[in-house]
């Protein structure tokens, strides 16, 4: 009786530990957390910080792109997390001015290489580039998955709220860097980019990537804009924040979240989140 049972559990656990099902998936978002301003009050960062935090955590996210968080914001959001970043500040290459940085997940990625380059005609040194009225920045992070083993980059951006000419040439200056560095690799672009999707900004960007809410296995939930002005019964048609992909990619699920909490969103915009799975 013994021998019968040892070889039933001998073939039975194996095939029970088959069985279990791994998520391989990745959980990413875009977050613009609107920089540390004592002019938003009752809005400002110290109010918001703990609650930005706890979405990020509950959401599970693995990678985050976050636009317009200053040198002590990023250093809050990295304070008993699980997360490593990448990004610098647009203003001098180091601390000073927003930066566009990228979180990830320490625990299971593995950085491979990274840097920021401005959206100029300059792009190796801190500059305003075309019509744009502020310096504006691309981070970008090579990683490598020890889930999937694979290697994907992930690039974050913040392009310019006045210039029409610089988000188009900011687009094709990102392609260009995209072909240099990620060869045939998985790409993930997120950004708030500051106009919404007829724009000749948002196609040229198209071009080449693949906006995640229309190629979503499950349908889109939540509201189709992303900017609130920290108005809680703002409409919430304007989309200017983005996740984009490339083919090596399938997106199983889009969300913009509307988190709140006491009648206050987190910040001025909402986060994109997207779950992908490498193809």
């Amino acid at each position: 009786m013994k021998s019968k049972l040892l070889i039933f559990i001998i073939f039975i656990v194996p095939i029970s530990v088959l069985a279990q099902k791994v998520d391989k998936s990745v959980n990413v978002m875009s977050y613009n957390i609107r920089y540390n301003n004592v002019n938003d009050k009752e809005n400002a960062w110290p109010n918001r910080k703990d609650n930005v935090k706890a979405l990020i955590k509950f959401h599970d996210v693995e990678i985050l792109g976050v636009q317009e968080a200053l040198n002590g914001q990023i250093n809050e959001l990295l304070l008993n997390s699980n997360f490593e970043v990448e990004g610098v500040g647009r203003d001098d290459g180091d601390k000073k001015g927003e930066y566009s940085a990228i979180f990830y997940d320490k625990s299971r990625f593995v950085k491979r290489d990274g840097g920021t380059f401005w959206l100029s005609t300059t792009p190796n040194v801190p500059s305003k580039g075309w019509d744009a009225a502020l310096n504006r920045i691309c981070t970008w992070l090579k990683l490598y998955d020890k889930l999937t083993r694979k290697e994907f980059m992930v690039f974050n951006t913040h392009y310019d709220h006045v210039g029409i000419n610089a988000r188009i040439q900011s687009a094709l200056l990102i392609k260009s860097k995209m072909i240099e560095m990620a060869a045939n690799l998985p790409v993930i672009l997120t950004g708030d980019l500051n106009v919404t999707p007829e724009t000749e900004a948002i196609s040229t960007i198209k071009s080449f990537l693949i906006d995640s809410r229309e190629v979503s296995k499950e349908p889109a939930y939540g509201p189709i804009g992303t900017f609130n002005g920290f108005k809680f019964d703002s409409e919430l048609k304007d989309r200017i924040d983005y996740v984009f992909v490339n083919d090596k990619f399938i997106v199983q699920k889009y969300a913009n979240l509307t988190d709140s909490k006491d009648k206050r969103y987190y910040s001025d915009h909402l986060p994109v989140f997207v779950k992908l799975n490498f193809k």
